[in-house]
């Protein structure tokens, strides 16, 4: 089995299609968490950005920024369930996670991809906070919503 490190045309229209993640990290001890996630995808890099969202904490204390700044290893899962199994199919993206900085021009790059696909970041100042940006590493896919 080959070690992928892109999308195929098909995997790539699924990611398009598909509208939340799960973004999985560990912490220097190896323990998982995991949170789902809203993402763009530029054809090489994800992206997902720490939002305005009501958060007990700061965008700083996050534990998948303090995962990410001990372990940058990550996996992203984007899914698609249906009652109807014709229809399942999932990518498990593992890669290589950094926050990008808002003076960082990949930033202001993946911020118009992210208000493309989510109205709400539209009216968000996310220019003010990081976002992490995550370079696959290896792709893996199965279901028959991926050839679809």
């Amino acid at each position: 089995m080959t070690n992928r490190t892109t999308l195929t045309d098909a995997e790539t229209a699924f990611v398009h299609r598909q509208r939340a993640a799960r973004l999985a990290t560990a912490d220097a001890d190896g323990n998982p968490h995991v949170i789902p996630v809203c993402y763009a995808f530029d054809g090489s890099c994800f992206h997902t950005p720490l939002d305005e969202k009501p958060k007990r904490v700061a965008q700083s204390k996050l534990r998948r920024v303090r995962n990410i700044s001990v372990r940058p290893q990550v996996a992203l899962v984007i899914d698609q369930y249906d009652d109807d199994w014709s229809r399942l199919g999932y990518l498990l993206i593992q890669g290589h996670a950094v926050l990008l900085a808002p003076e960082d021009p990949l930033h202001a790059t993946a911020l118009v991809l992210l208000r493309e696909r989510y109205i709400q970041y539209r009216t968000m100042a996310l220019e003010k906070y990081p976002l992490i940006a995550i370079t696959p590493t290896h792709v893996t896919s199965w279901g028959p919503a991926i050839t679809t």
